[in-house]
């Protein structure tokens, strides 16, 4: 944790709860241990949406469809979310959700690598959530740039590895080193960018907010 904890805790207490399916959807995942978005990152997304209003928007990493399916919730007014998974069993999970929540017309799930499908994707999308592997990052970002319309945002979930990112990548374990060097990487192109304004924030896990100017 990036942040105190007694900090999240009450941040996270002034939250609107979320819809009862949503609720379930949420326990389910982490009664299996499938990693979803904080609740004090569904919050941001929320005021991002609301601030934004995108019609279409791209999710890389859908997981369960927890997250896309809140992502829908939250844009008043309905939109388009097409999210991206490879897992073969989060996918069935996924799809099953969207049709308890019956939005499996409104939630397109494109199935496979992302680094394939992102390259057979024309787009505009006027907001791209960046919630996947986290060492393939670096390698989506051609293709995400590519996709963004201008003006559009570029959220990336989990980029500060619980804190790790600060560390030198000989006092993080031997194993974490690609994803560590990757993360940096990542978070370099992003704030060196030409036409990029990005924006770090201790939240969650650690999120960026990218703006495309141009």
């Amino acid at each position: 944790m990036i942040v105190e904890e007694r900090f999240v805790t009450y941040i996270n207490s002034l939250a609107q709860e979320a819809s009862p399916l949503l609720a379930a959807i949420e326990e389910e995942a982490r009664q299996a241990h499938v990693p979803i978005i904080r609740r004090e990152m569904q919050s941001f997304l929320k005021f991002l949406l609301a601030m934004n209003r995108p019609r279409h928007i791209l999710e890389v990493g859908t997981a369960v469809g927890f997250s896309a399916l809140w992502m829908e919730g939250c844009r008043a007014g309905g939109c388009k979310v097409t999210t991206i998974e490879n897992d073969a069993g989060r996918i069935l999970a996924a799809k099953e959700n969207f049709l308890r929540a019956g939005k499996e017309n409104v939630i397109e799930l494109l199935e496979g690598d992302a680094a394939v499908v992102l390259k057979g994707l024309d787009g505009p999308y006027d907001f791209i959530f960046m919630d996947a592997a986290k060492g393939q990052y670096i390698h989506f970002l051609a293709d995400v740039m590519r996709l963004l319309q201008p003006g559009g945002l570029l959220v990336s979930d989990n980029v500060l590895q619980d804190g790790d990112i600060v560390e030198s990548r000989f006092a993080v374990t031997r194993r974490d080193r690609t994803i560590h060097k990757r993360m940096r990487d990542y978070l370099y192109a992003l704030t060196h960018m030409d036409g990029l304004v990005t924006s770090v924030l201790p939240i969650g896990d650690g999120v960026t907010v990218s703006v495309k100017a141009f």
